[in-house]
């Protein structure tokens, strides 16, 4: 495949900064030994997911490979006799989720290629330094000056990124590094426009960017070649590492935890920021700043992979900053991680957790300040300060940077608005990637709260009342019902119905006759208990209780004849 060649269609281009969960769901036995169903997760979507099956010599091999980290990872123990008994599988079982949670949750192992081969296998499963090296054998063929001297393997964090070391057959003395990426997920630069923006890097001119010795790329990759730093990186410097061994050996596991001095820390600090400054007014997109890609020259720190941003390749905080929805620009995206960097410059180790609630005795209060401004809580709420604002506070103002080369970087004026549009649609990605992170944890919390006990509690209790008014609403129709058939009946006073077994009396007999009296009222009922209102009784039956009370009200007792009575109650003596 020669170098300019077009990529594969349909090709997938992951964001592998997405972390990866992954739960045991279940184990089956089958001969002498047990396989464990795995569901694996991507981000925070139930959809992306998928089951795999392992062993438990899987899990020990992948632990094997693990160990380069130095770090001690709680794989249960293998045992010989009695494997198979369900209460060692059960317990087993739930070791190895333990295990499943521990590299998962650890932000180096969860980004690196053996943790991903092992939980998604399907997408993990190309050689990348085998196709690096075809793309950098088709590029010698056209640029016969060059020759690889060995591959650095694993020196980096990126999955999809490979370095070799080089040297040049004019000065075969001198050493350099080629570095070989493919796409990223926020590639949105023309073909052409790529290609001319990576030909530019060698021209950017500045004493804080690491100079590039020769950039080209095709339509699926980028090669950078860079004279190699034999001091290595800021990182390596804080960790005392050296800088061809392998990421996780380096950085996972330091044996001594110790930051950078005061000094050092003040004008490091100030030259990254004023190469950040110059970025942004050039409106070129960086966002990876961290101190793996900060080169040590002297006293010097001079920034690297400026082409990043150009392959669309994801940052290696996106997994920080992408839970925060104020920290939506490259801009906010890059103070954020000059935050993390200055964290590690101070104490010699990256932070627990982000945002940070409370921070460890730091050499100058002032170095204090300038975290709290882009770290704690109140500033993830409110948003990140500017480089400029920075620069301004007290830990930086008075830093006097006597380096005399001047900055030069001229990009043509129609790839300044590609590379404007490129950096909106990379801001657009994280914007809609923070709205649904924002969305599921609300939901998560809200299932959390209604599953709490109690919230069961307050759901029963309210279940109680529910059932108590219901009871007096039924009691409440029952007496309108009553109330209405009484008033039928009383409605009788003023037009009183005869019945064949009881004639009413002629109006000659002299006897008039009383209209019965109401029926007795209902007793009151009793309030509810739980205190509420309850709304009046049906229409009708107001109805009826005023036809009733109008009947009573109009009574004249005048009106009745006076009746000859004779008393018979008195005893008759003859």
């Amino acid at each position: 495949m020669a170098f300019l060649e077009k990529p594969p269609a349909g090709k997938v281009l992951l964001d592998d900064t997405v972390p990866l969960t992954a739960g045991i769901e279940a184990s089956q036995s089958l001969h002498s030994h047990t396989e464990y169903i795995i569901r694996v997760q991507r981000g925070i979507s139930m959809e992306n997911s998928w089951q795999i099956v392992r062993r438990y010599s899987d899990f020990d091999l992948l632990n094997s490979s693990l160990q380069i980290s130095t770090l001690s990872l709680p794989l249960p123990p293998k045992k010989l006799i009695g494997n198979m008994d369900r209460e060692f599988i059960a317990e087993r079982q739930k070791g190895l989720e333990n295990y499943l949670n521990v590299i998962t949750s650890n932000h180096i192992l969860s980004n690196c290629e053996l943790v991903k081969k092992f939980l998604d296998p399907n997408n993990y499963s190309v050689n990348y330094t085998e196709i690096a090296l075809q793309h950098v054998s088709m590029f010698f063929r056209s640029e016969p000056k060059w020759e690889v001297v060995e591959p650095l393997k694993d020196i980096g964090w990126r999955i999809r990124k490979r370095y070799f070391l080089m040297k040049s057959k004019n000065q075969p003395k001198e050493r350099l590094m080629l570095s070989w990426a493919d796409f990223g997920p926020d590639k949105y630069l023309s073909d052409k426009d790529f290609q001319c923006a990576v030909k530019l890097l060698s021209s950017c001119s500045h004493p804080y960017i690491y100079k590039v010795t020769f950039a080209t790329a095709n339509e699926s990759s980028a090669l950078v070649i860079r004279p190699f730093n034999e001091k290595g990186t800021l990182k390596d410097l804080i960790y005392k590492a050296k800088p061809k061994d392998p990421f996780l050996k380096k950085y996972c596991n330091p044996k001594k935890i110790q930051g950078l001095e005061l000094q050092q820390i003040k004008t490091f600090g100030r030259q990254i920021l004023e190469v950040l400054k110059f970025l942004h007014e050039k409106g070129f997109p960086y966002g990876h700043l961290h101190s793996s890609n900060v080169v040590l020259d002297g006293d010097t720190c001079r920034l690297l992979d400026l082409e990043n941003s150009l392959l669309g390749l994801p940052s290696f905080y996106r997994s920080y900053f992408s839970q925060f929805r104020k920290i939506n620009t490259l801009e906010g995206v890059d103070v954020h991680c000059f935050g993390h960097l200055l964290y590690e410059m101070t104490y010699g180790r990256p932070p627990d957790s982000i945002p940070v609630d409370g921070f460890p005795p730091a050499p100058s209060a002032s170095v204090v300040a300038v975290l709290e401004s882009i770290l704690s809580c109140e500033a993830i709420k409110n948003g990140m300060p500017t480089v400029s604002k920075i620069l301004q506070m007290s830990l930086f103002s008075d830093i006097l940077l006597t380096n005399s080369e001047k900055p030069q970087f001229k990009i043509p004026t129609k790839l300044k608005e590609a590379l404007k549009t490129a950096k909106e649609c990379i801001e657009k990605r994280l914007t809609e990637e923070q709205k649904l992170i924002h969305q599921h944890r609300r939901l998560t919390r809200a299932q959390s709260h209604h599953g709490s006990e109690e919230e069961k509690k307050k759901r029963k209790i309210l279940a109680r009342k529910k059932s108590k008014l219901s009871a007096f609403e039924s009691g409440e129709e029952r007496s309108a019902k009553y109330s209405n058939s009484n008033n039928s009946a009383g409605s009788g006073a003023s037009s009183p119905l005869t019945s064949p077994s009881s004639p009413t009396p002629s109006s000659t007999a002299g006897v008039s006759t009383m209209p019965p009296p109401p029926p007795p009222a209902a007793p009151p009922l009793p309030p509810p208990m739980d205190g509420a209102v309850h709304p009046d009784p049906s229409p009708a039956a107001s109805a009826s209780r005023e036809a009733l009370l109008s009947s009573i009200q109009n009574f004249q007792k005048g009106a009745l004849k006076k009746a000859d009575t004779c008393d018979y109650s008195v005893p008759r003596i003859s």
